[in-house]
């Protein structure tokens, strides 16, 4: 898109470029919605970390609100300054964040405990180098998606498995906001027009819909762990609002 004020951060070498015009609201903000639009993201990923941090929760909840928190943070930097080498760097943790979800989901259920966290991060550092050499575009994009596709059977089938109504809720809310986000992406990705009067910044909104979906797939998924664990979850709200699990691990004698 054609760029407004001088930029801060000279010439853009991202391959991809969104519907937003560049550094029309600052020189220093390359994409200002798309820069700006990762903030809820951040809080709520900071909200699930103190929670999952202060019951105790198991570790990987407590890297995967962490994980959610750094992929914003790169997503920022990327659209502030439409860097190639900080758009890989903001590509590769988005496999790697998705290979940590495919090990929360599936690992309960993982014979071989050591081979599967094994055999993911042998995955994720070969995708790594390969991407920094061939600069994959579209390659990257079906690789994602083929990801994601794994990881949706085994949450409808913790939804089949659940019986808890606020529970339930939740999952809903991730599956709604998983399929609105996605909407946006497309949208902005392939009816963007320079005749539009007002941007209807969908990628902005792919961002703001992504920050909810992690946080409610987080604490679906936190839900269904401390039942496997017996720790007696159960789904209460900040200010009636904003979902979270509250356990009550068994006393050790």
């Amino acid at each position: 898109m054609a760029d407004g004020l001088s930029s801060f951060w000279g010439p853009v070498t991202s391959t991809n470029e969104w519907c937003e015009k560049n550094y029309v609201y600052s020189s220093y903000i390359a994409e200002f919605f798309n820069t700006l639009s990762n903030i809820p993201c951040i809080l709520l990923a900071l909200i699930g970390l103190v929670n999952s941090s202060r019951q105790r929760f198991e570790k990987r909840f407590s890297v995967l609100h962490l994980s959610n928190m750094i992929l914003a943070i790169w997503n920022i930097l990327y659209h502030a300054t439409l860097y190639r080498v900080l758009q890989q760097s903001d590509e590769t943790p988005v496999i790697w964040e998705t290979l940590l979800y495919i090990y929360v989901l599936y690992s309960p259920d993982w014979h071989y405990r050591r081979t599967m966290p094994t055999f993911l991060v042998v995955y994720g550092a070969t995708f790594a180098m390969v991407h920094s050499h061939m600069q994959l575009g579209i390659g990257f994009k079906v690789h994602f998606v083929i990801l994601c596709l794994l990881c949706i059977p085994r949450m409808y089938k913790y939804y089949l498995y659940t019986d808890d109504l606020y529970a339930k809720r939740v999952a809903k809310v991730y599956a709604v906001t998983l399929v609105v986000g996605t909407l946006c992406w497309l949208f902005d990705r392939v009816l963007c027009r320079d005749s539009w009067p007002v941007n209807p910044q969908g990628h902005a909104m792919w961002h703001v819909f992504m920050g909810i979906n992690s946080y409610f797939a987080n604490t679906f998924l936190m839900f269904c762990r401390a039942q496997q664990r017996g720790w007696a979850p159960k789904v209460v709200h900040y200010m009636g609002i904003l979902p979270y699990v509250k356990i009550r691990k068994p006393k050790v004698r």
